[in-house]
């Protein structure tokens, strides 16, 4: 029995090591992952761009802008002195704000009537709640350094205005993650496993003898699932805005063209996993590879801005990314027309690309 159970063993792990891209998903696969990991997924929150209102004359408001960029938790942000805040906050150019009281933050001091207001994008919660527990530390103590205050003293009142999502519900910054999971879930992974099924099964011969055109088997076996993950959105969307009270503040025909140029991406990735797989198995396991780093760079959990610059493009080309950007634009922010069809634009060139490349790969194997 023994040696009949050896010789099973030894037959299954060759049948599973015989293919060469079976053997770099099991091993080279996650040690690449790993090293990309480690380096760019980090929970501290950096990166911020703040804009801070201040004129010549303002010097506590200055030494505050001065320590905040020195900390190395924000950076300037690229805008005049006299924008407006609240449309820099819409637009996505900053993160976080301060404004200072008429006359500046010193006069206002040296009147006793100190008023600071701080303004939060707080799309993302974690993040919020951090920004605004950084400034405050900061502001308090320039503003105690250079008025000689003990620290117990603060003149300053600060009014914080949290955007976009004023109750820091978690469900705001997390449902419209979860949304996107879901998506390419549904899309990607059934287009990927459909077509390896069927190399899997043997009907991938009859395929190729029937008579039939590449374009019409590549479009028969993705647009069926375009349409499923079309048909999903509509379910999630209502569990997201009825069952978890996330605002829908943009445009519905915005967020369904966002969600069919992202499903096409996906349907085409789909297949594009699927022309290098053999059978099913390597289909899910290149689909998860896939999805996992999908999903982690998306700045679902992790903000985007504490990767390093070259993992930021990895993050970049991520389409899960873009989807989840439209997603919290759209539903919290009411949507940007520019930062909409820019991130729209991204998702439809990744859809053209994978599936040029995807038509190709097929061309080649049913020729």
């Amino acid at each position: 029995m023994m040696g009949t159970l050896a010789g099973f063993l030894v037959k299954e792990m060759k049948q599973a090591l015989r293919d060469p891209r079976m053997r770099i998903l099991l091993f080279l696969a996650p040690i690449v992952q790993i090293i990309l990991f480690g380096v760019a997924i980090s929970n501290d929150v950096k990166n911020i761009r703040l804009f801070v209102q201040f004129d010549s004359a303002d010097t506590v408001l200055q030494h505050v802008s001065e320590r905040a960029l020195a900390s190395r938790w924000f950076l300037p942000a690229n805008a005049d002195r006299n924008s407006d805040p609240f449309e820099l906050l819409r637009a996505g150019k900053i993160d976080a704000a301060v404004i200072p009281p008429p006359g500046g933050l010193t006069r206002a001091i040296a009147r006793g009537d100190a008023d600071l207001q701080l303004l939060v994008n707080a799309t993302n919660v974690l993040q919020a709640q951090s920004v605004d527990s950084y400034l405050r530390n900061i502001i308090t103590r320039v503003v105690q350094e250079d008025m000689k205050l003990n620290p117990p003293e603060s003149p300053i009142r600060f009014d914080t205005r949290v955007l976009y999502n004023a109750t820091l519900e978690t469900s705001y910054f997390m449902v419209p993650g979860v949304m996107a999971m879901l998506m390419i879930i549904n899309t990607m992974i059934l287009t990927s496993m459909s077509i390896s099924r069927e190399k899997e099964m043997g009907t991938f011969e009859m395929l190729i003898s029937a008579p039939v055109t590449v374009s019409e088997v590549v479009f028969g076996k993705t647009i069926p699932y375009m349409v499923l993950g079309m048909a999903t959105l509509p379910l999630i969307l209502g569990v997201a805005v009825i069952g978890f009270h996330v605002p829908m503040r943009g445009s519905l025909l915005m967020l369904t063209i966002a969600s069919l140029a992202f499903v096409c991406t996906a349907v085409a990735i789909g297949t594009l996993i699927s022309t290098f797989a053999q059978n099913q198995q390597q289909s899910m396991m290149g689909g998860f590879l896939f999805l996992f780093p999908a999903v982690l760079f998306s700045g679902l959990f992790f903000p985007i801005e504490n990767m390093p610059i070259a993992m930021k493009w990895i993050a970049y080309a991520d389409p899960v990314t873009h989807y989840l950007a439209l997603l919290r634009n759209i539903m919290l922010k009411g949507g940007e027309l520019d930062f909409a069809l820019q991130r729209i634009g991204i998702l439809v060139l990744m859809a053209l690309v994978s599936g040029y490349i995807s038509f190709r790969r097929f061309h080649t194997t049913l020729r």
